[in-house]
């Protein structure tokens, strides 16, 4: 279950993402995404500092909050939880928006959780 809702997300975030990638003046970092009548709101992450931040210090997360992070081209990348106080669940897309791989992490841990192979963009939500 969790993998298709992850699946029908990666479309919409992708078809989302493709005007945040076109107009570099985009001040908004939300986007609220309808998904098969479910909604989700992300923070999205384009510059190496907010990637790197992430949801670092966050207390709490909303059910339907997270994060999309945007890569400047595919590559392997890797989460870690430190000073992550949620319990999150990162999907790892490539460039076409398909999903590579689904990692769960826990909060607080230094453990690398990585795509499988290169991704274009990874959504972290609760």
């Amino acid at each position: 279950m969790k993998r298709r809702f992850f699946l029908s997300l990666a479309t919409v975030a992708l078809l989302s993402t493709a005007s945040l990638q076109a107009d570099n003046t985009a001040t908004d970092k939300r986007l609220k995404l309808d998904i098969n009548g479910h909604a989700l709101r992300v923070t999205v992450a384009r510059t190496p500092a907010e990637r790197s931040m992430g949801l670092m210090f966050a207390t709490k997360l909303g059910k339907d909050d997270g994060m999309l992070f945007l890569y400047p081209e595919a590559a392997i990348s890797a989460m870690w939880m430190k000073n992550t106080n949620v319990p999150l669940s990162v999907a790892f897309l490539d460039e076409q928006g398909v999903i590579i791989n689904i990692e769960d992490m826990q909060p607080q841990t230094l453990d690398p959780h990585a795509s499988e192979r290169p991704a274009k963009y990874s959504i972290e939500t609760n």
